[in-house]
């Protein structure tokens, strides 16, 4: 595995959540193997002060929030989907892929285990990998025909109540037509990536990412129609507070990937639609997402022989 100096100027961003020295000393190994094989690394500014290489000529610090990913081949995320998440904003506009490293508890999203770093690391430098588009959603609020926000979100955009005592009184709607009224504690809009996310918490269906679907998942609602729902993925989903005599001009909020935050009027409108831009994974492996769910949920399986063993066994196919 040999590379000349920064032979064609190939560049990789380093995403770390840094609040652990173990996370910081695996950044580092990444930073000294890969600009020791002629890769740049652009490190954003905050994570940059915690990792010792960063005078390396061969290392770049960027104050960029929403394109730190400029130029760059790829973005390696060390940490859990927390971090990938923070990542996904910083690419987005530059649409770069992400490969996570994981170093948090679950770890859907991610990719490898810090103990296959020199792997990981090889597969970069050798470009042996494959990207696949993941969809994420369009957000927008308005009131009273004002635009407050547009956004985007990779697992899941969540309308929730603002104040634990009270519920939310809401209108639900597909397609630009009603389809039923809730008091809830919130509902839940989330793409197939995310369904093993909030959704998988708040009853919905897991989806396997390569379907395209949208998913409305209602919580804690009380309504005879309150059931999880899968959509077309170019349907619009939205959902209307009530304006119901609340004591509080801000009875919701709306969280975007648990990350991004704004309090929602009464009478404010959240409409979620499949967004042009997708986030792309990197995959270094062809592995079923079956077996994803299995090892990430640690389900057992055990007894299980499947349709070749029986074959072997003279047995018969069902």
């Amino acid at each position: 595995m040999t590379l000349e100096p920064d032979v064609d100027g190939r560049r990789v961003l380093l995403v770390a959540h840094l609040g652990k020295p173990e996370v910081r000393d695996l950044a580092g190994v990444f930073v000294a193997a890969l600009t020791a094989q002629g890769l740049r690394v652009r490190l954003p500014r905050e994570d940059a002060v915690d990792v010792s290489q960063e005078t390396s000529g061969h290392v770049e610090v960027t104050d960029s929030l929403d394109d730190a990913g400029r130029d760059c081949e790829l973005a390696i995320v060390l940490g859990g989907d927390g971090t990938i998440l923070r990542a996904a904003e910083l690419t987005r506009e530059s649409a770069t892929p992400l490969l996570g490293v994981n170093l948090g508890h679950v770890g859907f999203l991610a990719e490898a285990e810090p103990e296959h770093a020199e792997a990981v690391i090889d597969a970069v430098v050798d470009r042996r990998y494959v990207a696949e588009d993941r969809l994420t959603l369009d957000v927008t609020v308005t009131h009273r025909r004002e635009l407050l926000l547009r956004t985007f979100a990779l697992n899941e955009a969540s309308v929730e109540k603002g104040a634990r005592q009270r519920m939310l009184e809401v209108v639900v709607g597909i397609d630009g037509r009603p389809l039923s009224r809730w008091g809830c504690d919130g509902v839940v809009f989330a793409t197939p990536t995310g369904s093993t996310a909030y959704n998988f918490s708040a009853g919905g269906p897991v989806v396997w990412p390569n379907v395209e679907a949208l998913l409305m998942v209602p919580l804690s609602a009380h309504a005879l129609f309150a059931r999880p729902m899968v959509v077309n993925p170019d349907s619009s989903m939205a959902v209307e507070l009530l304006e119901s005599g609340h004591p509080s001009p801000y009875p919701g909020v709306l969280w975007c990937d648990g990350r991004r935050m704004v309090d929602l009027p009464a009478g404010a409108q959240v409409e979620v639609r499949r967004a042009a831009q997708p986030v792309r994974l990197i995959r270094l492996h062809q592995r079923p997402f079956t077996d994803r769910l299995v090892a990430k949920f640690g389900l057992r399986v055990e007894g299980w022989r499947g349709a070749a063993e029986r074959r072997r066994q003279g047995g018969v196919d069902a």
